[in-house]
C-alpha cells in the first residue's frame, strides 16, 4: 500500500471517527488465549458473544500472519464469521478452490487495518483514525466489505479541506472511489489557489494532474496555475532522478502541457512567465505572442476556452423575436445598455454571424459599468460561424459580476463580412432556470459612438450568465 505514509502525514491532524460505536481509535485488544468456562452466560446478546470472539483464540479455526517481516502479527479468527461478512472470505474458505491451510499469510495488509476489518465483521463497531483510514479503506475493498468502505469514505469526506484535497484525490482515484474524487475536485475548484499551494499538490501523479488541468471550473488565473505546474514538474524530475532542466520539465509534463490554457493569460503574464520558462518551444512562444498582439489572430494549439468557477446552471436570454439579413461593420462597437434585478455573473455573449456562409470573425467584447465608464471585463478573440441565422458563443476570460439594478453596457466590435441581425427587440426579458430561479433583464439604447444596435434591432442578441 504505497501511499500510506504520505496520506497518514497529511491526515495527522484529523480527529478519529467512529461509526455505530463512538470511542476514539483504540489500542489493539489483548489476545485471549485461555478458554473461559461458561463465558456465554456473561454475554446477554448475540452481538456481545461475537464481539467477545474478536481477536480471540477461543474456538478459532484459522490464523492470519498479517504484515511483513518483523511487523507481522498473528491474528486468530473464525471462518464462519468471516465468510458470513465477506464474499472474498467465503470463497477463500468454502469455494471451489478453498484453502485447507489453517494459517494464511497476508503480507500486503497492515495489522491495524486488518483488526479494524475484523472488529467490524464481529461487532459492527467502526474504529477509524487518521493513521489507519487509508489502510482500512484498502483492506475493506480487498475483502469486499462495502459498509466499512462507506465509513472510511465518510471519514475522509468530513475531513476534506483545500490543503489535503490533492492527496485525497490521488487516493480516491487509486481506490476507485468516484464520489470522494468528485468531492475532492469540487473542493479544488472552489479553493484552487490554496489547494495547489499545499504540500500534497507536487506529490500527485501525472494522470491526476491532467484530470485537474482539464477542468473548466478552476478558480485561479492561468499564470498562477502555470507556476504550480512548473513546481510539480520540478518535483517529478527529482522523483525520476532527472536534473530539473527546462527540457526535462517539458518531458515529464508530457500530455499535461497542452492542457494549460496560455491564451487565457494577458500578454504581460505570458511574457513574465511561460515565455521565459524554456518549457515551450520557440515557435510556440512566437505564435502565442502573435495570438496576443495581432489581428487576425493565428491559430494556436492551446485551449482558449475560459475556466468558469461558477456552480449551477448556465442560462442565456435572447432579446430579439426575429432575425433579418445584412448588418455591416466599420470598426465601431455595437452597444446595448442593460440592468438585471438580481446578482449574476456574465460569462459571454451570443452574436450573429455571416450571411455569406462559413466565415471567421475577429471580435472584441466588453462589459462596462455605464455611469462610471469602467471596463469590468473584455476579451479580444474570434469566432467561426456556419452561415446560419443562429447565434455563436463568444466568452469572456473570466466571469463578470453584475450587481442588481446597476446600469451596464455590453459592447461587441466585430471585424468581418455583413451578418444577420435581430429585430422586434424586447425591452424586458425574464428568464427562468430549470430550478425556478428567475432573472429579469431590462434593455436600453446606448447613446454615443454606436454601430447602430438598439433595443429594437442590431447585434448582441444573447447574454450568457450564471446566477
Amino acid at each position: 500500500f504505497g501511499a500510506k505514509s504520505g496520506a497518514a502525514a497529511v491526515l495527522a491532524n484529523m480527529q478519529p471517527s467512529s461509526g455505530p460505536a463512538p470511542p476514539a481509535s483504540p489500542p489493539v485488544l489483548g489476545l485471549h488465549r485461555e478458554p473461559m468456562y461458561n463465558w456465554q452466560a456473561t454475554k446477554s446478546s448475540l452481538k456481545e458473544r461475537f464481539a467477545f470472539l474478536f481477536n480471540n483464540e477461543l474456538l478459532s479455526d484459522v490464523r492470519f500472519i498479517v504484515g511483513k517481516s518483523r511487523q507481522a502479527q498473528r491474528i486468530p479468527a473464525h471462518k464462519f464469521v468471516l465468510a458470513a461478512g465477506s464474499a472474498v472470505f467465503d470463497a477463500m474458505f468454502n469455494g471451489g478452490m478453498a484453502t485447507t491451510s489453517t494459517e494464511i499469510e497476508l503480507p500486503d495488509v497492515e495489522p491495524a487495518a486488518f483488526l479494524a476489518l475484523l472488529r467490524f465483521l464481529y461487532s459492527d463497531e467502526v474504529h477509524i483514525g487518521p493513521e489507519t483510514v487509508m489502510t482500512t479503506l484498502y483492506t475493506a475493498k480487498k475483502y469486499a466489505v462495502p459498509a466499512l468502505e462507506g465509513y472510511c469514505v465518510e471519514f475522509l469526506t468530513k475531513h476534506l479541506r483545500a490543503d489535503n484535497a490533492f492527496m485525497l484525490l490521488t487516493q480516491a482515484r487509486l481506490f476507485d472511489e468516484p464520489q470522494l474524487a468528485s468531492l475532492c475536485l469540487d473542493t479544488i475548484d472552489k479553493s484552487t489557489a490554496d489547494a495547489i499551494n499545499a504540500e500534497g499538490f507536487t506529490d500527485i501523479d501525472l494522470d491526476t494532474l491532467c484530470a485537474v488541468l482539464q477542468r473548466d471550473t478552476l478558480s485561479i488565473r492561468e499564470n498562477r496555475l502555470f507556476g504550480a505546474v512548473v513546481r510539480w514538474a520540478e518535483a517529478e524530475c527529482y522523483r525520476q532522478q532527472l536534473p530539473p532542466t527546462s527540457e526535462n520539465k517539458q518531458k515529464v509534463l508530457g500530455k499535461a502541457l497542452p492542457l494549460i490554457r496560455f491564451p487565457l493569460m494577458t500578454v504581460e503574464e505570458f511574457a513574465a512567465g511561460p515565455a521565459q520558462s524554456g518549457i515551450l518551444f520557440d515557435r510556440e512562444v512566437v505564435n502565442l505572442f502573435l495570438h496576443f498582439t495581432v489581428n487576425p489572430k493565428p491559430r494556436v494549439e492551446y485551449i482558449d476556452r475560459p475556466r468558469c468557477c461558477l456552480r449551477g446552471e448556465e442560462c442565456s436570454i435572447n432579446r430579439f423575436q426575429q432575425v433579418e439579413s445584412r448588418w455591416g461593420y466599420s470598426g465601431t462597437s455595437d452597444r446595448i445598455r442593460f440592468n438585471v434585478n438580481r446578482r449574476i455573473s456574465v460569462v459571454g455573449f451570443g452574436l450573429y454571424g455571416s450571411i455569406h456562409g462559413p466565415t471567421d470573425y475577429q471580435v472584441n467584447i466588453q462589459i462596462l459599468e455605464s455611469d462610471k465608464r469602467i471596463t469590468l471585463g473584455q476579451n479580444d478573440t474570434g469566432f467561426s460561424c456556419d452561415g446560419t441565422a443562429t447565434t455563436f458563443r463568444v466568452m469572456f476570460k473570466e466571469p463578470v459580476e453584475i450587481l442588481p439594478n446597476v446600469s451596464y453596457t455590453a459592447c461587441a466590435t466585430l471585424k468581418g463580412p455583413d451578418s444577420h441581425y435581430g429585430t422586434k427587440g424586447l425591452k424586458k426579458v425574464t428568464q427562468e432556470s430549470s430550478v425556478g430561479t428567475k432573472a429579469t433583464f431590462c434593455f436600453f439604447s446606448s447613446p454615443g459612438n454606436n454601430n447602430g444596435t438598439s433595443v429594437e434591432d442590431g447585434q448582441i442578441p444573447e447574454i450568457i450568465y450564471y446566477i
